[in-house]
């Protein structure tokens, strides 16, 4: 008798838990069909995905790849543009700021007591390339101290400071507000430990997008408690965060020097949200809209990597591929009453910008979109998989998908395991402005099929297009034709149940 060695009981048990969760589907299309469609989107996903494209990364020749390999699909499929720009056919602007930490600078001084703070007791941010402010005595520049800032802080009474704030470990350890921060000259944030400097270092060592429209222009440092006591002295410090806790805390202006200064390499460039369009054949019904994100992120491997390039595979290549043979076969059938627009967006990655950039300058009115369908992550589950539906009970499209998903023979998956997504997709950016969005994916229904991707593949070189499994992708895809169907026809779907988030 012989037993199993660990990693292959492991690798059993994981394949009996896909199984379990696998439902057979009803039969919507012939196998010979299915077939076709598993061709058509491994073609797709392995050019999107190949090395040529570098990841896709915005403002890098992989998108200029990108997007010509995009608009020729655009073209093929018979899509006209969708931009309302006729000097612009497939391409909608989207302006973008990038920015590198590259140098800072803190110096404190109370009377003759004066530090130059070492590196890792402090650092300061910039997304300007080059910033510099100085508050204290002498200066006209106040030094005011908010506590945590999340008291009763008027925005009046830290207009032009230099506001000391007391920080919390963690991806963001500053919790004022954005709009109290673009009132301050500049924000200094006390932190724990030099690790928690140390870990704000590592977090923003790397160049981050942000919508030219959105940029803000402030000064941002951080130091450490001890740091800061050594410079007031830690009685005093002591007795200042011990005022703070109390109730009737307000800011206090301390007798304290400081001159901060931080750099950044910075780059302003313009990247590309594609959009075509399916026009209805009933002008001013609305409009049924499709999404998927075409960036990535260029090369993220390690240095020393042999393959440095994240190619994307499964996100988000699968998306882009379902998107265009879901626009193929719309084009192909019936035609439809309602517009149904394709949208191709840039920089999700980096913040979900490029939908962003589209809600603040749509081709068509927000408001006349029935329904919106964000398509990500597609090519993980087998067939049969249940479908993770992220934006349930955000709209009054549940009940028309419910009723699908059910007819289709598939189930739902796991509801908290979608919720824990709703904030980290294109389709949040649209629900924000009040139009119906939903992400409905086999790779969101089940922690199973989700999380050995999450641990191993996502956001690493090895998203691969060899490793892609396509049987739930192709049932999703047949699910979002027969609802775009239904929701494309005003008398099937009135379109006016948006619900304001």
């Amino acid at each position: 008798m012989s037993l199993l060695r660990p990693r292959l009981l492991v690798v059993l048990l994981a394949s009996l838990v896909l199984a379990g969760c696998a439902r057979t589907p009803v039969a919507s299309v012939p196998p010979s069909e299915r077939i076709e469609i598993e061709q058509r989107l491994r073609a797709d996903i392995a050019m999107l995905a190949s090395d040529n494209f570098g990841g896709r990364k915005p403002g890098t020749a992989g998108e200029e790849a990108t997007l010509a390999y995009l608009e020729q699909r655009f073209s093929e499929t018979g899509l006209l543009s969708g931009t309302g720009d006729p000097g612009s056919y497939w391409r909608a602007p989207v302006d973008l700021v990038a920015a590198t930490p590259k140098s800072s600078r803190l110096l404190m001084a109370l009377g003759r007591n004066a530090l130059v703070v070492p590196e890792e007791e402090g650092i300061a941010f910039t997304r300007r390339r080059r910033a510099l402010a100085a508050g204290g005595p002498a200066t006209g520049v106040p030094v005011v101290f908010v506590g945590d800032g999340e008291g009763p802080v008027s925005p009046d009474s830290v207009a032009g400071a230099v506001v000391v704030m007391l920080g919390a470990r963690g991806p963001k350890p500053s919790r004022m507000a954005e709009p109290f921060r673009e009132r301050a000259t500049a924000v200094l944030t006390v932190l724990p430990d030099p690790e928690a400097i140390a870990d704000l270092r590592a977090a923003n060592a790397t160049e981050t997008l942000r919508l030219a429209s959105e940029e803000v222009d402030t000064l941002s440092a951080y130091i450490t408690e001890a740091t800061l006591g050594r410079v007031l002295g830690e009685a005093r410090w002591q007795r200042l965060k011990a005022r703070s806790r109390e109730a009737d805390f307000t800011p206090i202006e301390i007798q304290l020097s400081i001159t901060i200064e931080a750099s950044a390499e910075r780059r302003e460039f313009v990247s590309s949200n594609l959009v075509g369009l399916i026009p209805g054949k009933a002008s001013g019904t609305g409009a049924v809209l499709l999404l998927a994100h075409w960036d990535h992120l260029g090369e993220c491997g390690p240095p020393d990597a042999i393959d440095r390039i994240c190619n994307g595979a499964v996100d988000n290549a699968s998306g882009l591929a379902v998107m265009l043979e879901l626009a193929r076969r719309l084009k192909d059938g019936p035609p439809l009453d309602r517009d149904i627009y394709v949208l191709a967006t840039s920089a999700e990655e980096a913040g979900l910008l490029g939908t962003r950039a589209f809600a603040k300058a749509p081709p068509l009115p927000l408001g006349s979109i029935a329904a919106a369908f964000n398509l990500d992550m597609l090519a993980l589950a087998p067939a049969g998989a249940p479908v993770g539906f992220i934006g349930r009970g955000r709209s009054q499209l549940d009940d028309v998908i419910l009723a699908e998903i059910a007819r289709s023979g598939r189930s739902t998956g796991d509801k908290l395991l979608a919720e824990s997504f709703v904030t980290r997709q294109d389709g949040w950016a649209l629900l924000e402005q009040g139009v119906p969005t939903v992400l409905l994916s086999s790779a969101f229904g089940s922690r199973a099929v989700l999380r050995p991707f999450l641990d191993s593949g996502y956001h690493h070189p090895s998203d691969q297009a060899g490793s892609i499994e396509l049987g739930g992708a192709i049932d999703d895809l047949l699910l979002h034709e027969a609802l775009v169907r239904i929701f494309a026809d005003p008398a099937r779907y009135s379109g006016q149940s948006a619900v304001q988030p």
